[in-house]
């Protein structure tokens, strides 16, 4: 693929599996000093894929990287961008939050950005619920503010964030990527999440003019979402996809 070379040159094929052999490029720098890497796009970005914004759903992360060790590079399409873990420090200390305990999904510039902490849930099929905070300010984050100037630098046509575990398209523009996803997939389509979502991605990209599908994966293991959730994102990011 033009522009596009391995990250190394070293990784014979047969373990394209075992190492995520791409040419990488770093956006910014967690709040602990983490590398915040993504795949570039070519001369025109037309999906932006982003994983791992919560750093307790890492499932998404490695369904991802699954996806694109599962493709040649040469079969990547070139107008398919990708962060693969929007969130390490939360990844790597098993929060659902960055490194300050905030919420980065609920730290973006939107106009419903709210200083007063937020509440997530311990399980999701539990009504309890557990208090996180949403920065100091809107885009306070590092994590966000580095993800905010990658999306202004690409100026994506669309982004697809990769979540879990409500078993859901929530896609409020009911896109043809949308569909196309909830119909290979089997989740219903929904136009909310069905709660509030102050200052989260989302409301910020629609704000901005952005179309912005959140794919949340059901509340299976790894092996399984394998096997269901991954062959659609090879599709996708072979450039497989409506619209």
């Amino acid at each position: 693929m033009p522009g596009r070379s391995p990250g190394s040159g070293k990784t014979p094929e047969m373990s394209r599996r075992t190492v995520l052999d791409l040419p990488l490029a770093r956006y910014g720098r967690s709040e602990r000093g983490v590398s915040l890497d993504y795949l570039e796009a070519g001369d025109a970005c037309d999906l932006l894929i982003v994983a791992g914004i919560h750093g307790e759903e890492s499932d998404g992360v490695i369904a991802l990287s699954r996806a694109f060790r599962s493709v040649s590079l040469e079969n990547i399409a070139p107008s398919v961008a990708a962060v693969f873990c929007a969130n390490p420090d939360g990844v790597l200390l098993g929060t659902r939050g960055n490194a300050n305990g905030v919420d980065l999904n609920r730290n973006f510039p939107a106009s419903n950005w709210s200083p007063d902490a937020t509440t997530c849930r311990w399980h999701a099929d539990e009504d309890d619920t557990i208090p996180i905070l949403t920065g100091g300010e809107p885009g306070s984050e590092a994590e966000t503010k580095a993800l905010i100037s990658l999306i202004g630098s690409l100026k994506p046509k669309q982004i697809l964030t990769l979540h879990g575990p409500l078993a859901c398209i929530d896609d409020p523009e009911a896109s043809s990527l949308g569909c196309w996803i909830a119909d290979r997939t089997g989740l219903p389509l929904v136009k909310d999440i069905g709660y509030p979502t102050p200052g989260s991605m989302g409301t910020w990209a629609a704000e901005a003019g952005i179309p912005i599908i959140t794919w949340e994966f059901p509340p299976d293991g790894v092996e399984t979402l394998s096997r269901s959730q991954v062959p659609v994102l090879v599709d996708i990011i072979s450039g497989n996809f409506p619209g």
